[in-house]
């Protein structure tokens, strides 16, 4: 048995890392070599050692159990490469919008995605950049304007354990997802 979880995010956040560091595969990554005619869209001022962009996608293999394996794929964080997004993200079991709190604003597209045009259940990662302060996850909500059911964690994309936990945490979230009745009107 296999489930696709779906890793996505804006501009530089760590989704390829996260991929990276969860997969025992070595990741596919469709990485190309940012160069001039990118910076007027790639806003470098938070990664300014970035030099290179997802433009596809990546992709990560975890197995869980023997019959259980997690196939996980990160989208591409610019705008200019979102027409991916619709067939990365068709069967997946659930989605983690991985965001970097000194641009949150970075994640409203994504969230806005998983809300608008996706049935499928999501959460939020905080990716932990050395040296900078974490908010709290309740500001970060309130930030984000996103309900109570919609988990908020903290994470490290560059730990295998952690990003693992992750993962873990998607997949209850997912199931609780697919037990909770219909809401009629």
């Amino acid at each position: 048995m296999s489930a696709k979880i779906v890793i996505a995010g804006g501009f530089g956040v760590g989704k390829t890392t996260l991929v990276g560091a969860i997969s025992e595969i070595p990741p596919v990554n469709t990485e190309a070599i940012m160069t001039q005619a990118g910076a007027p869209h790639d806003d470098l001022s938070s990664t300014p050692d970035k030099t290179t962009t997802t433009v596809a996608m990546d992709f990560g293999r975890l197995t869980i159990e023997e019959d259980l394996i997690l196939y996980v794929f990160g989208t591409p964080g610019q705008a200019r490469f979102w027409f991916m997004w619709e067939d990365l993200v068709r069967g997946a079991l659930g989605g983690i919008v991985l965001a970097d709190t000194r641009r949150l604003a970075d994640s409203f597209q994504a969230i806005d995605y998983f809300e608008k045009y996706c049935d499928m259940p999501f959460m939020i990662a905080l990716n932990r950049f050395e040296g900078l302060p974490m908010h709290a996850v309740e500001d970060v909500r309130d930030a984000l304007a996103l309900g109570p059911e919609v988990p908020i964690v903290t994470c490290d994309a560059r730990s295998r354990k952690e990003s693992a936990g992750l993962l873990a945490q998607l997949v209850r979230h997912s199931m609780a997802y697919q037990k909770a009745p219909a809401l009629v009107p």
